[in-house]
Parts: C-alpha cells; structure tokens; sequence
C-alpha cells in the first residue's frame, strides 16, 4: 500500500509518504508556511523514493480539528491530488494522530496479556482560551475513539470512566496557563504539552482505515471545525473573552 500524507491543521507542516509499512517524512514547525512547503515536500518525498504520483493508492489527510487555514489547504491538496489520479481520499482525525504519536515505550505500557490498553487524552490549543480534545485508546495499531471531539474551556474537558493510567498529549495541555495540565494531573501518567501531529501518524491510522473500506470519493471528505463559526471578527473575540 501506497499512501501520501498531509498533516497541515497546526503550527506544524508535516507531509509523509508509506510505502508497505515504511513511512517517510518531512515535519517542521513553519507558522504561515504550509502553502508554501506542502507541495515540494510532497514531490521531494515521491523523488526521494523513486515513485511517481501514479502509483499511489490513496490520499491521506489531517481532517482537522485545528486551525481553519491549514485544516481548509490539506483538504484543498488532497482533493486536487486525489482528483487528478483519481484515486480515494482517507480522512483521519487530526486528534486521533496525535494520540498515536505516544511515544513507543510510553505506548506499550499495559500491552501484556491481560494488561488495558494505553489511553491517551489529546488536546490542541485552539485559541480564545479554549482546546480541541478527545480520548483515544491505542489497539491494534489504531487510535479508537472513546468520546466525540470537543472544543471549548479545558475545565469542560471530560474523560472517560475508565480509571487512572491516561497519558495526556498535545499544545491543549500548555494552553490557558496549563489549565488542562492542573485538571488532570493526578490520572496523567505523563503529559507531553508540546507535542504537535505528525503526518507519519496520519499515514499509518490510515493504512488501517484504508484497510477497513474507509477510503471515500475526494468530493466527500469534510473538515472538522468543531466551531459552529470560524471566522470570528476581532470584536467578536473580544466580545467571548470579556464574557469569562
């Protein structure tokens, strides 16, 4: 299986490509840039590995939640590559890969027999003292969802009954003075609050979704905003801070 990989709804440009299970990638944390680097960094990854665009399976993208700019270009990207090879698109929750990039001995903690699987709460700051987050057990290779993904203030933030043992990742844990770090400190057995998605996770949740059937027609990949607007004006922020 063959896949390119766009991961573009933070700070963080990253574009990946998987080839059989060996994933190549260029990351970097290039604010107001992703325009400009998406597309080379693709082409130069696809050099790289002496392949032409043609030979690829599927598409993969970050569906956000994050920035709306950068959630709004990957798709934008993937649509056009997409269409043009007419091939499928595999959307995956920009969340979902930043649970997954738990470090491997963090990751395989509790993967003995009979051991739970690691949880991972992550979060991302979204801005206006709020964060996009969701709970996630790592299995199988997979981030499965054990909520919906949220965004408001991180004393809002919930998870799942379960116990303790949860690993806490993403820039949502750094945001609002460490807000959502305090909160749940005491079931967090880590916490890394710098932590930004990786298009290599993008490319290996959907190595699995592509697996499963769940690639679709690029003309139905939708973003996840979360928020209803995501235009606000400045007096509108404003407006929202002043009211907490």
């Amino acid at each position: 299986m063959k896949l390119l990989a766009f991961e573009l709804a933070t700070e963080a440009c990253s574009v990946a490509l998987w080839i059989d299970g060996e994933v190549r990638e260029r990351f970097e944390i290039a604010p107001r840039r992703h325009a400009e680097l998406a597309l080379p960094w693709a082409d130069a990854l696809l050099a790289e590995a002496d392949m032409a665009k043609s030979q690829l399976d599927a598409i993969a993208l970050g569906r956000g939640p994050g920035a709306f700019t950068g959630v709004r270009l990957a798709i934008a990207i993937g649509q056009g590559i997409a269409l043009a090879l007419d091939r499928p698109i595999v959307p995956v929750s920009t969340l979902a890969a930043l649970a997954a990039s738990l470090p491997l001995p963090l990751a395989g903690e509790g993967r003995g027999e009979g051991m739970p699987a690691p949880r991972v709460l992550a979060a991302i700051d979204a801005r206006m003292d709020e964060v996009y987050s969701a709970a996630f057990e790592l299995r199988g290779g997979d981030a499965i969802a054990l909520d919906s993904e949220t965004v408001g203030a991180p004393d809002t933030v919930q998870v799942p009954d379960g116990g303790d043992g949860w690993h806490g990742v993403g820039t949502g844990f750094g945001a609002c003075d460490g807000a959502l770090r305090d909160r749940f400190a005491g079931r967090l057995q880590s916490i890394d609050a710098t932590a930004l998605p990786h298009a290599a996770d993008v490319a290996r949740l959907a190595a699995v979704a592509f697996e499963r059937g769940e690639a679709v027609a690029p003309e139905r990949v939708e973003p996840a905003y979360l928020r209803n607007n995501v235009a606000l004006t400045i007096r509108e922020q404003q407006a929202l801070r002043d009211s907490r």
